[in-house]
């Protein structure tokens, strides 16, 4: 796996709390910190537009699961995938001030 053993676990399971996912304490997983708040952007466009997974699905070309899984936690998301929500949604849902790893 690309990125070694640093991704075995979901980003959200790296959380003292994951329940407090997208909001939970992630000071010592930085990469899962990334995910976190990208998760959190995406939950906020997502209800201010009122899109849904399958609206943001069609319009980005990701798949569905792939979408919710992020959302929750559950994967760590690629670039292509990044690239094309950003896309879809004509935001930057990278967190500014944050290295590309």
């Amino acid at each position: 796996m690309v990125g070694g053993r640093a991704r075995s676990a979901a980003p959200r399971d790296l959380a003292e709390n994951p329940q407090a996912w997208p909001h939970a304490d992630l000071s010592g997983h930085p990469p899962a910190a990334v995910v976190q708040a990208i998760a959190a952007s995406l939950t906020g466009i997502l209800a201010e537009r009122r899109l849904s997974l399958r609206g943001l699905a069609a319009a980005s070309g990701v798949n569905r699961q792939s979408i919710a899984d992020l959302l929750v936690g559950r994967s760590w998301p690629d670039v292509a995938t990044i690239a094309l929500l950003e896309t879809a949604l004509a935001v930057r849902l990278w967190p500014e001030g944050t290295p590309a790893f």
